[in-house]
């Protein structure tokens, strides 16, 4: 009588190491050695141990490797998909250090971040430039408004270089959403203007290692300082006084009554988790993805062994 083997059981490394390759097949995405010792929830793991953990998953055929990525699937094309993504994000970066540039230079942002696929270095056909901005307190909408005036005025309202749609002021830099979708999304920020604050927003988020404990945070050197040229410091000026408090309140109301009329099939739950809107933070994120990331992510691991 024949028997049929059992699955290999996963222990709390090698589960590890799955996870992390679990999550990122939900964007069909391979990764490197390296990528998935730094997306491993693993602390405290040797280089050794975990290649030897790696080496025999990919004996008992839980992981297949191919060019130097590893993936849970047998899916040997994902390889070359992400290549030519991230070819397109060579060509995406400098584009969006020029406009961080560019949205550092007006009123009231301090320190702007590339967010999304780009700061995974890999872009699709149809991908974009995401941006993360902290801006100073009390004039978050007001930074908003002028930013998405200019996009749609002088970029005709092109989304693909300047999608500007997560928003915290220098008093809230904690991500408040706490779950390994933020994490890493968080961790990957890519920061290009504000190295003050980007320190700052580092110290106020270490609530990422509990989920990514082999990930650092990115090195200081390359990122821009926060700057006030003669124009921005005069606008500025201008508007640090009780107009400029109006002028806050009325873009964050026009704002927040706009997107409740088009959004209008959001429950009160959903609304305030995919478009987030406080004086302090404007989030933008009308698809929802970080639900359908860990609804996924949710299903995949209760197939698990």
């Amino acid at each position: 009588m024949s028997s049929v083997s059992a699955p290999p059981v996963l222990y709390p490394a090698k589960r590890a190491l799955m996870s992390a390759l679990w999550y990122f097949e939900i964007f069909q995405h391979p990764l490197t050695e390296e990528e998935l010792f730094r997306f491993s929830n693993c602390p405290g793991m040797e280089r050794e141990v975990f290649k030897a953990q790696l080496g025999e998953l990919v004996g008992e055929g839980l992981v297949f490797q191919f060019d130097g990525f590893y993936q849970a699937q047998n899916a040997p094309g994902w390889v070359s998909r992400r290549l030519e993504y991230n070819r397109r994000a060579d060509t995406f970066i400098p584009i969006a250090r020029r406009m961080a540039q560019l949205i550092g230079s007006f009123p009231f942002v301090r320190a702007v971040f590339v967010s999304g696929s780009l700061s995974k270095h890999c872009v699709p056909p149809d991908g974009d430039i995401d941006y993360f901005l902290i801006t100073e307190p009390g004039r978050l909408w007001l930074a908003r408004t002028l930013l998405v005036v200019f996009k749609k005025i002088f970029l005709l309202n092109s989304h693909k270089y300047f999608c500007v749609n997560y928003f915290i002021d220098t008093q809230h830099l904690e991500i408040e959403d706490k779950n390994l979708f933020t994490a890493t999304e968080t961790r990957t920020l890519l920061p290009l203007y504000g190295q003050e604050w980007y320190e700052q927003f580092c110290a106020a988020n270490n609530w990422v290692n509990d989920y990514l404990p082999n990930y650092s945070w990115h090195t200081q050197h390359g990122i821009l300082p926060h700057g006030q040229d003669r124009i921005k410091r005069s606008l500025e000026w201008l508007l640090s006084n009780r107009l400029g408090d109006w002028l806050d309140h009325l873009t964050m109301r026009l704002t927040v009554t706009y997107w409740r009329r088009k959004f209008r099939h959001f429950d009160p739950q959903t609304f305030d988790n995919a478009l987030r809107s406080r004086r302090y933070v404007s989030k933008h994120h009308p698809l929802y993805f970080q639900r359908k990331v860990m609804g996924a992510f949710a299903e995949r691991i209760g197939q698990a062994p």
